[in-house]
């Protein structure tokens, strides 16, 4: 099990976005193909799979900073809104959406509510932790490790031919020796 740290995050969401896709309790809803993801959008996302990269991408921001709720993941998915010569505005994200992958997480047990302290929010399970840092151990084996660099031995320096130093002259011995140009006229 790997550290989920340890990898770079947007292969280790691609790569659990895959694992999503086989658990039947995910699975996006009729109105996703159409639907934005947030008032600051202008068009549905591109991606026809979007729906479990955002899904793995909520698990690993529950695993960060859980318990989360709806509100707080509204706003880390927010963005600002282009309004044309006004001033960009931010804007939260759709909440619907995080809502129905949020409760299809916990169906799955990938995630559960709980209260730590005075926060309540939802957290990671442990099946969620293994889904996650199997993900991450299969990117750090697929990567070729780094060969740390040998030790090259020090070789005796071989003495190179020093170039006589000139002597300096003052200034007064410099200036003699620049003698002015006569005018031949």
């Amino acid at each position: 099990m790997a550290n989920i740290y340890d990898v770079n995050q947007t292969e280790l969401i691609e790569k659990v976005a895959e694992e999503l896709k086989k658990i039947p309790e995910l699975k996006p809803t009729e109105w996703a193909a159409f639907v934005k993801t947030g008032v600051s959008k202008e068009r549905p996302p591109i991606r026809s799979d979007w729906w479990y990269s955002r899904a793995a991408s909520i698990l690993r921001n529950v695993y960060r900073f859980g318990p989360i709720g709806v509100s707080k993941l509204r706003t880390k998915y927010g963005v600002k809104k282009n309004r044309g010569v006004k001033p960009g505005r931010f804007y939260r994200a759709s909440g619907n959406i995080i809502r129905k992958i949020l409760q299809q997480l916990a169906k799955a047990e990938l995630i559960k509510e709980d209260k730590k302290g005075v926060h309540k929010g939802k957290v990671i399970t442990p099946k969620g932790v293994k889904l996650l840092s199997k993900a991450a151990g299969e990117i750090k084996e697929s990567k070729p490790k780094k060969e740390t660099p040998k030790k090259v031995e020090e070789k005796p320096a071989e003495k190179h031919e020093e170039k006589p130093k000139q002597e300096k002259k003052p200034i007064e011995a410099k200036i003699e020796e620049q003698k002015p140009v006569e005018n031949k006229e």
